[in-house]
């Protein structure tokens, strides 16, 4: 069994806490800017295509050409548009993207009375371990839950503030659509919380150290959380609120200049934090061994051990910040009604029967066997499914008299032309022109 997480506190563990959030916030920045560059490299590769490649080495220089590119473009506000909220839209998605991140433990506790060159009795600070992480609050996963369903309010802000119907589309559908896929995201995260005893982060990775990465225990409640989070993020394919192909641009359309940078940047942010919190809650977070029994880096030691912790996080949340790239050039975009049919009839249903199963094996005491019940529950949802009512078909075939799938029959005229009764895909140029009205 792993160590009990240490207590911390005091002074040091502010400083700690401050120095934490300036490098992470910086380093999530940077991330930002790369992580578009990454996804027009990724889906360049994906599409055959070559990427950007012209502005610096390789075109590493893309993203400070992309962000100048918004600081010089022309500030556009609509005539009827709110020009308060319109600028106040922004900023209200943006905020809980950057405040997010900071209950998410980073690396383990740093034992200060490793620090080189004396500087722990320079300090005083023998016998201290400080958490790296932003807030070290025993509630963080409340915390983050919270403050990331604030971005509703921007998304639906900016639609209706902008005096545009299809900006206000978009809005309506960001707003029920964030708001019912909050629902199966929280009970996915409340088996893990089940499962784990608390809503400390730390505890949750150190339970996992203990026993196995929830991904392994409880996939199921894995990709539910997973496509939530996707849809929170107003990724594809739940990025109804942004449909090009039939609201131009959805909620932020009349955005232009660095307001619309902030919205495109929020997106990274939200996909950044929201994947180091998938990467906590079921991936281990800063630990190696997914299956618990056997080595695993030590919770406390020294520097060397905090930079390896965080280039083990850092290197997962890179991982699934790309899975969620490759699923946006991969599935195509929901209809609005397929949307919410699969949160509502799909995912709440089967969210809610994994908590009841997880809480089950915690009355039990079998804990260990949380993965058979995890198959078990996909066993049911298998059986039960074709009992359920089922609603009419929305994508049934047009009949068109006369073709292969819809056959003349009696009573009805069958087609003469030569080149209606032709089954070749292209016509003959022999039969000679054919007339279209």
């Amino acid at each position: 069994m792993q160590a009990l997480i240490p207590e911390t506190g005091g002074i040091a563990q502010l400083i700690t806490n401050a120095i934490t959030i300036f490098v992470v916030i910086h380093v999530i920045l940077g991330g930002c800017a790369y992580s578009i560059m990454l996804e027009r490299k990724l889906s360049a590769w994906m599409q055959d295509r070559i990427g950007p490649n012209r502005v610096g080495p390789k075109g590493l220089l893309q993203p400070i050409a992309d962000g100048l590119k918004f600081l010089f473009k022309e500030d556009y506000r609509p005539k009827n548009s709110d020009s308060a909220l319109f600028t106040l839209a922004p900023a209200l998605i943006i905020i809980p993207a950057i405040i997010g991140f900071v209950i998410i433990p980073w690396a383990g506790v740093l034992d200060c009375s490793q620090l080189p060159f004396g500087l722990a009795s320079m300090l005083g600070l023998e016998g201290v371990q400080v958490k790296i992480t932003g807030a070290a609050v025993n509630i963080g996963v409340i915390y983050l839950v919270a403050v990331a369903s604030l971005g509703v309010y921007g998304v639906g802000l900016g639609g209706w503030a902008s005096g545009s119907k299809f900006s206000f589309l978009g809005g309506l559908r960001a707003s029920a659509q964030m708001i019912s896929y909050e629902i199966p995201m929280g009970v996915s995260l409340l088996c893990v919380v089940l499962l784990a005893g608390s809503l400390d982060p730390y505890a949750i990775v150190l339970a996992q150290q203990d026993g196995m990465w929830n991904l392994l225990q409880q996939p199921l409640a894995a990709i539910i959380f997973y496509a939530c989070l996707l849809a929170e993020s107003n990724r594809a394919p739940f990025d109804l609120a942004e449909a090009e192909s039939e609201l131009v641009g959805g909620y932020h359309t009349e955005y232009s200049s660095m307001r619309f940078a902030m919205f495109f940047l929020a997106e990274y942010f939200h996909m950044i934090t929201g994947s180091a919190l998938f990467c906590v809650l079921f991936l281990g977070g800063f630990s190696l061994n997914p299956f618990g029994a056997g080595p695993d880096l030590p919770l406390v030691g020294g520097p060397l051990l905090i930079v390896a912790q965080f280039g083990i996080l850092a290197g997962k949340i890179f991982l699934v910040v790309s899975l969620g790239m490759a699923v946006r050039w991969t599935v195509p975009r929901f209809r609005y009604d397929q949307l919410m049919r699969l949160a509502w009839e799909g995912m709440i249903p089967a969210s809610v029967l994994v908590l009841a199963a997880t809480a089950l094996m915690v009355y039990w005491g079998r804990t260990d066997l949380m993965w058979l019940a995890s198959i078990a529950c996909v066993g049911v949802i298998y059986a039960v499914r074709p009992l359920l009512p089922k609603q009419p078909n929305a994508n049934q075939r047009i009949r068109i008299i006369g073709s292969r799938f819809s056959p003349v029959t009696e009573g009805e005229a069958a087609p003469t032309h030569p080149l209606a009764l032709d089954e070749s895909a292209m016509p003959d140029p022999a039969q000679g022109p054919i007339s279209m009205h």
